[in-house]
């Protein structure tokens, strides 16, 4: 059944609200195509890619933290250069070869996405490819301020945060042509039954390695012969900074999570848009962000992983702490104060699928609403608290289920106005999920009492 508000009460007609947005043909087809985006094989890879190294980079950050917060305040002088050796030996081995430590990730997950049972040779060819694109002699400066270009070395340009989404792109390309050429059976070369798999192994994919390394070889000669150039460079200039610089802006990244948290109310959860359109390049910003902290450099972006679950999702998607604050402390109906009692501990840690399923929010209209537009509140509350300097910005990227005010302190090496901007926003979340729950209560209420009409009448 459905009911609908009429000057003063409910009347009853002929479907249920989430009846009624589960047979709307324009949001079942909605919800279809974004299905299908966020489990396209390029974008499933490249989530399944940076989960497995996102502990690298949560690493980092506890790297560059130690050396800027702790340390800073334990040592002095040489003792402290001493000291902040562990830190930047941390940097070195995450943030400096991030570029070149996805393109591998990548190229093992989409292989296996594409079914090719070699994902580990994917792998050495994205590496692989992705320092053959990589430029021959690299400009540095001296200690005395001097520009020189040197050969026979490698920079962190390209290697880490600023060549991540090179790495990217060739560990997508390289990845798909050579599952592609290794599965044409006259490339490969058998050398019958008695030698050991892996060399055998090694040995089929030899021609399509051979193939296509050289395709990435002749591209970079033309690029540097012919236009002084190199892929790594061009990716970056062409590619990476126009997108990044779309869906990390403050309009860019309120559309897209306006849509992911509208998808979830159907059900679907928002990292199928969120998590192909904007997990990488939020990650490139925070990386970028830990370096420049590392260097003791300005810090360049405001939007990044950390502020995600600082400000955007606080408790998981919809930050649905306010929700379960506001029930506990509002609420008199049992139901509703015991799936949001069950749900506080998952939603500590940023856990919300029992608040989400269990309350519920799917298809739930009145809950569908704060659901969807407290994390943009969220979000502009926290960006322009720090554009307008009045906490840090983000430098260090802790996990994404580290539990309120903890987070946004670490995540801003230490800053207090963080926290209290953090208790802020969830104040107003609670302020905002307040009369649509008193609205969602009294629905479900008269819809008890007609299901009970309709029992006693049957």
């Amino acid at each position: 059944m459905f009911y609908q508000y009429e000057k003063g009460g409910l009347f009853m007609a002929k479907e249920t609200s989430s009846e009624k947005l589960q047979n709307n043909a324009f949001l079942n087809k909605f919800t279809e195509i974004a299905v299908k985006f966020g489990n396209l094989l390029y974008l499933r890879s490249l989530r399944d890619a940076f989960a497995v190294i996102l502990p690298v980079f949560i690493i980092a950050g506890l790297g560059t933290m130690l050396n800027n917060t702790v340390f800073v305040w334990l040592f002095k002088g040489a003792t402290l250069a001493k000291w902040q050796v562990f830190g930047n030996a941390i940097t070195n081995g995450t943030l400096n070869v991030a570029g070149v430590l996805v393109a591998p990730m990548i190229g093992y997950c989409l292989a296996k996405n594409m079914n090719f049972d070699n994902g580990i040779a994917a792998a050495a060819m994205s590496l692989a490819c992705t320092f053959i694109v990589m430029p021959q002699s690299v400009p540095l400066t001296t200690l005395a301020g001097k520009s020189v270009t040197v050969t026979g070395g490698y920079s962190t340009l390209w290697t880490g945060t600023q060549g991540m989404f090179g790495g990217i792109i060739v560990g997508l390309v390289a990845t798909t042509i050579f599952v592609k050429l290794a599965n044409v059976k006259k490339l490969q070369i058998h050398l019958g039954e008695n030698i050991p798999p892996a060399v055998s192994a090694s040995f089929s994919v030899l021609i399509p390695a051979l193939i296509l390394m050289s395709c990435f070889a002749i591209i970079t000669a033309l690029l540097s012969g012919i236009f002084n150039s190199d892929l790594i460079g061009l990716i970056k200039t062409w590619i990476q900074e126009p997108l990044r610089g779309f869906n990390t802006s403050l309009v860019g990244y309120c559309v897209i999570y306006f849509f992911a948290n509208l998808l979830f109310t159907f059900g679907i959860h928002q990292t199928v848009l969120s998590g192909s359109l904007l997990d990488p390049l939020v990650l490139i910003n925070m990386n970028q962000n830990m370096a420049a902290y590392a260097a003791h450099k300005a810090i360049p972006y405001i939007i990044n992983t950390s502020f995600v679950s600082s400000f955007t999702l606080v408790g998981g998607s919809g930050s649905t702490i306010s929700l379960i604050i506001a029930i506990l402390l509002f609420s008199k109906v049992k139901s509703s104060r015991q799936v949001a009692a069950l749900s506080l501990g998952p939603g500590i840690f940023n856990i919300n699928e029992p608040m989400i399923f269990g309350y519920p929010i799917v298809f739930n209209l009145p809950m569908m609403i704060p659901f969807v537009l407290f994390p943009i509140i969220g979000t502009l509350i926290g960006y322009y608290a720090t554009y307008f300097n009045l906490i840090s910005r983000m430098v260090v990227l802790v996990p994404w289920t580290t539990p309120p005010i903890i987070g946004p302190w670490l995540a801003t090496a230490g800053d207090w106005r963080a926290v209290v901007v953090q208790i802020i926003v969830i104040a107003v979340g609670v302020l905002l999920y307040l009369p649509f729950m008193k609205i969602s209560e009294r629905v479900a209420a008269q819809e008890a009492k007609m299901d009970e009409a309709d029992s006693a009448e049957a």
